[in-house]
């Protein structure tokens, strides 16, 4: 029984920083990078993707809504040709610096309100998965099981890997909680046992209550700007070894 343990990394700008990257990198098996619209810079982007091959971790374009203002949270009116080709702008952008490194690009994964959006929006999933296809359809796109991106990535035969989130409570929909919702961001106690859970069941908790939904993911993310990221991150991995559950990268 085998597991993936995935982070947002690379989140910051210029002088800017978030997240212990560096530390982060020692725990988890894959690295969602960001590239330069949500947050990210060239730097950033080198620096992260060179420490993610120095130390084994694999790595995925982590792509979202040109909005570093915003830092990718807000929704916004983009059409689908327009994301097909910012998808396959960030993609190439990573994807150089993956190979400077040693390394390539891995997988893709949408970030914040393109995550959300393209789960639900069969022209938006579509959009992304069309970059992913054009650029190299042996990619894989990592996001919310049961939805369309799911269904977009099957229907093109890419690869699709479900993700769940061990930080995060859910809604009974079987989406995230939003992030001003009382009980939505897990403190490291819960969210150490709910990446247990995940892997054990397949389940997670519905925010303000004990109820379940089923994700049933093949990849667990912790955000690499939750606090206290890195313990809980360490926490979790040792959790899931101590119940018998190997940690690798689905790639």
């Amino acid at each position: 029984m085998g597991l993936d343990l995935n982070s947002d990394l690379g989140e910051g700008f210029g002088a800017w920083t978030m997240g212990e990257d560096a530390s982060m990198l020692d725990i988890v098996t894959s690295a969602n990078i960001a590239c330069g619209f949500h947050a990210g810079d060239p730097t950033i982007m080198r620096r992260t993707c060179a420490l993610a091959v120095q130390k084994g971790v694999r790595i995925g374009a982590h792509i979202g809504y040109r909005d570093l203002a915003g830092f990718g949270r807000r929704a916004m009116a983009v059409a689908p040709a327009e994301l097909r080709d910012e998808t396959l702008y960030q993609l190439g952008a990573l994807d150089g610096f993956a190979r400077a490194a040693g390394d390539r690009v891995r997988y893709v994964k949408p970030h914040g309100a393109l995550y959300h959006a393209a789960a639900a929006d069969a022209g938006l999933a579509d959009a992304v998965v069309a970059a992913i296809r054009e650029y190299d359809s042996a990619l894989a796109l990592l996001g919310p099981a049961g939805t369309q991106l799911e269904e977009s990535a099957t229907l093109a035969g890419i690869r699709f890997v479900g993700e769940g989130f061990a930080d995060r409570a859910y809604t009974a929909a079987g989406g995230l909680a939003p992030r001003g919702t009382p009980g939505a961001v897990l403190d490291t106690d819960h969210a150490v046992a709910q990446a247990v859970t995940l892997a054990e069941t397949g389940s997670a908790r519905i925010a303000g209550g004990d109820a379940t939904v089923t994700v049933s993911p093949d990849s667990i993310c912790v955000h690499g700007d939750t606090p206290a990221a890195v313990e809980m991150a360490r926490r979790i991995r040792a959790a899931l070894g101590d119940a018998g559950i190997a940690v690798a990268s689905f790639t």
